[in-house]
Order: C-alpha cells, then sequence, then structure tokens
C-alpha cells in the first residue's frame, strides 16, 4: 500500500506563533502515524517560486494523511499557524511502482 505525504511550503511571519502551532501538531501527528522526511533544512529553489521553509512529512497511508489534515486535533494546531505563517500545503499519494531501471 503506498504511504501519503504532506508537502509544505512555508513562510513563517510570527515565529513565537509558529512555535506555538509546532507545539500543537504534534498530537495530531502522532495519534496518525506522521514521521518527518524534511523540515526546514537546506534548500536551492532550482525551478519556480519558493517560501523559506518547506516540509514533507510521510504518513502510512493516503487516508490517514487526509485523516490527520480534517482532524480536530490538527484544526486546533492549524489555528496557530494561519496566524503565524502562510503556506502551501498538499497531501499526495506516494508511489509503488517500478523505479527506472528496474
Amino acid at each position: 500500500m503506498a504511504k501519503g505525504y504532506w508537502v509544505g511550503r512555508v513562510t513563517v511571519n510570527d515565529e513565537e506563533g509558529y512555535r506555538r502551532y509546532v507545539q500543537a501538531n504534534a498530537t495530531a501527528f502522532a495519534r496518525y502515524g506522521a514521521r518527518f522526511l524534511v523540515r526546514g533544512g537546506q534548500f536551492e529553489a532550482v525551478e519556480g517560486q519558493a517560501r523559506p521553509r518547506n516540509v514533507v512529512i510521510e504518513f502510512p497511508d493516503y487516508a490517514a494523511a487526509l485523516a490527520c489534515y480534517r482532524s480536530p486535533e490538527y484544526a486546533e494546531a492549524m489555528a496557530h499557524r494561519l496566524t503565524a505563517a502562510e503556506a502551501d500545503i498538499i497531501v499526495v499519494e506516494g508511489y509503488d511502482g517500478p523505479q527506472p531501471g528496474e
């Protein structure tokens, strides 16, 4: 079964408010089996527009990724983010098919 992912690009406008979001989102992420693959870090925008912060979160499957985003626990956390940052977030299903050279 393919995993699910959140891919987020974020511009933080209020560091303290964003810290509150990070603290609050831990409850939802733990409940839905989230695992950070990318959390900030160095990057180079080689095409298109970028935001200063990038995040990729892995979930056991696509349904869990969507359920987490739509959960009351995440809604509480998101209330902090909405006042502290601008974000583009997509939820996407992973790929388990053949890879190049296989």
